[in-house]
């Protein structure tokens, strides 16, 4: 039942050339960045990432596409990182563009068995119909597009609606950071880290997370556990140096009233 690896390097084991990785965060809140690292170091290439985003050009998943490390993402958000969107427009790399939501939802059927789900985000758009851009040849054409995704008309509220299936994603490997987590598994997450890193866990058939504060089981309160640890298989206690490097994706101010 002790989950607890001793190095970062330890925590990747088993992650290689053409592995799925389903990555926490939103931005670069609560994202695992120190596992991003490792896998950076251990030199493994032709990734797919299943993210809301890529990080930054200099930071998380930014880094491992900086150095070509990504072959495919699966993500909702390309804004913030213009690399992202260089490599995209010119071809070098394919991305799925997948509702907000619908990418939480297959997400999370992958971790509970649920093949897919029917959902009226899409429906009557190219999302459904098929064509959106998965990937540029080099001279701007569409190399790679959507296939058309299977429909169905339910009645709901005594209207007719039509509603798009979305398969379940599973992947290789589930990467995320918690605030606590015990030796058994069982998570907390802070705020808004929390974000899409229960969800990364559970969709991953491997899933390592990385906790800045490791406690002994039985100090969690069980109604306090974010993420059960049925759906952990390996915990990397951060160093307190480690935890506290954390970037901020913006910067605003605004003046002081009393200034």
């Amino acid at each position: 039942m002790d989950k607890v690896v001793s190095s970062a390097a330890e925590a990747i084991d088993g992650i290689v050339d053409g592995s799925s990785l389903a990555v926490g965060g939103f931005g670069l809140c609560g994202i695992p960045s120190v596992l991003i690292a490792a896998i950076h170091d251990a030199g493994v290439s032709d990734l797919e990432a299943i993210s809301n985003n890529c990080g930054v050009d200099e930071w998380g998943l930014g880094v491992l596409l900086r150095d070509k490390r990504i072959r495919r993402m699966v993500s909702s958000y390309v804004g913030e990182n213009k690399e992202f969107a260089r490599q995209y427009l010119q071809g070098e790399l394919e991305v799925e563009l997948t509702p907000q939501g619908t990418l939480a939802e297959r997400l999370r059927a992958g971790g509970t068995g649920i093949p897919g789900f029917y959902t009226v985000t899409g429906a009557g758009t190219q999302v459904a119909e098929g064509g959106l851009p998965w990937r540029y040849a080099s001279d701007g054409t569409v190399a790679v597009s959507s296939p058309k995704k299977e429909t169905k008309t339910f009645t709901v509220d005594g209207e007719e609606k039509e509603f798009v299936l979305e398969r379940a994603i599973v992947a290789d490997f589930g990467l995320v950071r918690a605030w606590k987590g015990d030796r058994h598994g069982n998570l907390v997450f802070r705020q808004s880290a929390r974000n899409f890193n229960p969800l990364c866990a559970m969709s991953g058939r491997v899933s390592i997370a990385e906790v800045e504060e490791l406690v002994e089981p039985g100090e969690l309160d069980p109604d306090h556990v974010h993420l059960p640890g049925i759906f952990v298989q390996r915990v990397l206690p951060l160093t307190p140096e480690q935890a506290a490097d954390k970037r901020i994706e913006r910067h605003t101010t605004r003046p002081r009233k009393d200034a």
